[in-house]
């Protein structure tokens, strides 16, 4: 049984799950970002995916990354595998605009967070999903 990292489970509202990864909003309405996570355990790195897997994690990166251009505009879309804090395989899908606050720096130690309210996420997240499921069809 798949298991989610708790800092990304606590940090992250679900959105949906895709044949390979489950899609995350971060809790940080400062800026639309969406995390993939494959729902592979003991998994750290790209690599460790099989060749299948790999090219289906691109897959469903086009699809975030395609839902996130055309609900947000963005000037530009940040996608990163980092995980220094994480191990577990996560990607960052991070839509960026010139006047945003962390703007042209990156997302994370900035400035503190700024949470979305439940109403907030709740209806961010069913478009995010709606948006998901409309290029799936």
């Amino acid at each position: 049984m798949f298991k989610l990292d708790s800092r990304l489970q606590n940090d992250t509202h679900f959105v949906c799950d895709l044949t390979l990864c489950r899609v995350l909003l971060m809790n940080d309405s400062q800026f639309p970002w969406l995390i993939l996570v494959p729902m592979q355990n003991d998994v750290a790195e790209i690599i460790d995916l099989s060749e299948a897997q790999q090219h289906l994690l691109l897959k469903e990166s086009a699809v975030v990354q395609n839902v996130m251009k055309n609900r947000f505009a963005p000037f530009k879309l940040n996608v990163a595998a980092i995980g220094n804090v994480v191990r577990q395989l996560h990607v960052h899908h991070v839509a960026r605009f010139e006047n945003d606050v962390a703007w042209p720096k990156p997302v994370w130690g900035n400035q503190p967070t700024v949470a979305y309210s439940d109403d907030e996420a709740l209806t961010l997240v069913k478009a995010l999903r709606r948006d998901i499921e409309d290029t799936q069809n």
